[in-house]
């Protein structure tokens, strides 16, 4: 990336130097011109920036600018580029513009052809006028379009739009059949006079429509058992039959016959009776009073 920078920068140093001598070498010839249309020391010491100045200002341009506008440019590049060349031209060919003994106004002997070229070297500072402050303006008010960098997905996306499976995609129908048209028997030509038994006409086989086939959504079916999250209702539980306080006695007297007196408490009688905790009170003040032990 260094490298490419001091390059770049090279080449537009290069470039520097080069407009900077063509501009020196074609002074003289924009000066002597100037001087032979009319215009002063101090003018015809400015004329070559008008000129070549103007040239180097739409070389700007031209690299800024994009489309109708870059086109504009070049136009103007090419134009004035052409004006030079012809003055350098005509320096060239009349010698006596170098030591400006040439009759004022007059760049050729042919008077159509001085016309046009005094017509072109007093028009260049109004159209460098007129040209630089549009080139100016453009530039100013140009706004480079932003480059959209590029998607890291954008292949992966379009192959997965293409490659979607059958399952994705929506669910075709089978259009109806329409059923065959009656069909009628051929005619037969007949002889005159002669009487015929009229046809049957040859019912046709209707075809069943295919039904369109629907998609359903099956639930999958699980193997564990579901875990009851709720209370049961009473509905749903299984009945219990209720015990009197004499069977409940009795229970609780064949379930502690061995216990000692030290386990017979009414939790141990609760759950081996499976009763509450109010009955297994009861049944324990009744057991240890029938052992002769004082009631808890």
């Amino acid at each position: 990336m260094n490298l490419h920078r001091k390059g770049r920068a090279a080449l537009v140093l290069a470039l520097v130097v080069v407009v900077a001598m063509a501009f020196r070498v074609s002074w003289n010839a924009l000066r002597d011109i100037a001087g032979a249309i009319g215009a002063d020391d101090t003018a015809a010491m400015l004329y070559p920036f008008v000129v070549d100045g103007l040239m180097a200002l739409a070389l700007i341009a031209t690299l800024v600018l994009a489309g109708r506008d870059r086109t504009f440019a070049l136009r103007v590049l090419a134009g004035y580029t052409i004006a030079s060349l012809v003055l350098n031209y005509v320096h060239g060919l009349v010698p006596e513009l170098h030591g400006r003994s040439v009759d004022w106004g007059r760049l050729a002997d042919w008077d159509p052809a001085n016309w046009a070229l005094v017509l072109l070297a007093t028009s260049l500072p109004v159209g460098s006028i007129y040209f630089g402050s549009d080139l100016v303006a453009k530039v100013l008010h140009h706004r480079p379009t932003p480059v959209t960098a590029p998607t890291a997905n954008a292949e992966e996306s379009t192959e997965t739009v293409r490659n979607r499976s059958s399952s994705d995609l929506a669910v075709s129908t089978l259009a109806p059949i329409a059923p065959n048209a009656p069909v009628l028997p051929r005619p037969v030509a007949v002889g005159f006079l002669k009487s015929t038994v009229p046809a049957k006409p040859v019912q046709a086989i209707e075809q069943s429509s295919a039904a369109p086939i629907e998609s359903r959504a099956v639930a999958a079916e699980s193997t564990r058992p579901r875990r009851a999250t709720g209370r049961v209702p009473e509905v749903a539980r299984t009945p219990r039959p209720k015990r009197t306080p004499d069977e409940l006695l009795d229970e609780a007297r064949k379930a502690t016959a061995d216990w000692p007196d030290a386990k017979l408490t009414a939790e141990g009688i609760r759950r081996e009776v499976r009763t509450s905790p109010a009955n297994a009170r009861i049944l324990r003040d009744t057991l240890r009073g029938e052992r002769g032990l004082q009631a808890v």
